[in-house]
């Protein structure tokens, strides 16, 4: 995979497609790929770039403290070193919370913004989710265990784990098959989960936003929908019914067509 050199980390990062260029931003734990589902449709009208974040995937990890805002700093520099002077920018739960500070930091960046799954700040039930998944991946000792035994349970409902086991057992499969991340790496990614702030952030982002929330998602549930959608400018909500942290998995054909039709509307 190509990998460029910014903000003094090499970053590993996938391109596909042709168009304005969609730069895709990761959740906790994983790598670009986590996006495959929605690339196979945005591809057909965007120039998608997906990235490993820092501490995940093949990009760089070095040691020290990781925050969000450190992220969109990756990605700013990123943007930089490949000559993209403007893109649009997705991200869902991480990569959302990673884009918000971009586009509050970076306004001239980021023409249009689509934040799935997010929160503005982290409050104590979100920081102890993620407190009970540090504690799940030191006692497993493997960080795609506790994605499988632990975050998957906040991602999916009860009804598609009833319903399409096979499915589960396809998805688990492939986080095994993606690059291992170290267990210091997923500390320090998800150290800057709990310490996510940007609250006084919002209003400084300028470009139009789609917000999106599964219906039964608890770890960033809707109780985040009013303080986002009220303080950012020019936003817009929608959400999935019958899903939860991840409709990109849960509800594939639903998903890409409404975050398709955002993503047009505001390109060209």
């Amino acid at each position: 995979m190509p990998t460029v050199r910014a903000n003094e980390i090499t970053i590993n990062y996938d391109q596909q497609g042709t168009g304005e260029p969609l730069i895709l931003i990761p959740y906790l734990a994983a790598d670009y790929v986590c996006y495959a589902f929605q690339v196979a449709e945005y591809a057909k009208h965007f120039t998608c770039i997906s990235v490993d974040l820092r501490g995940a995937g093949e990009t760089d990890k070095p040691e020290g403290t990781y925050s969000t805002e450190l992220f969109a700093d990756d990605i700013a520099a990123f943007m930089q070193a490949l000559g993209i002077q403007q893109a649009n920018v997705a991200g869902l739960s991480l990569g959302a919370a990673t884009g918000m500070w971009l586009a509050a930091k970076y306004p001239d960046k980021v023409k249009s913004l689509s934040l799935h799954s997010a929160w503005p700040k982290t409050d104590p039930f979100l920081k102890a989710a993620v407190e009970s998944w540090q504690v799940m991946a030191q006692g497993l000792g493997s960080v795609p265990e506790m994605v499988i035994r632990g975050i998957f349970l906040w991602c999916y409902t009860p009804e598609l784990y009833a319903s399409r086991p096979e499915y589960i057992d396809a998805l688990a499969n492939f986080v095994r098959g993606r690059p291992v991340q170290p267990l210091d790496a997923f500390m320090r990614q998800s150290e800057a989960v709990i310490a996510h702030d940007a609250e006084s952030q919002l209003g400084k982002i300028e470009a139009p936003t789609q917000i999106t929330f599964g219906r039964y998602d608890m770890v960033t549930s809707t109780r985040f929908a009013d303080p986002l959608k009220q303080n950012i400018q020019h936003a817009e909500l929608v959400i999935f019914e019958g899903c939860a942290h991840a409709p990109i998995y849960e509800k594939v054909d639903e998903f890409n067509q409404t975050t398709l039709e955002f993503l047009q509307r505001h390109a060209g």
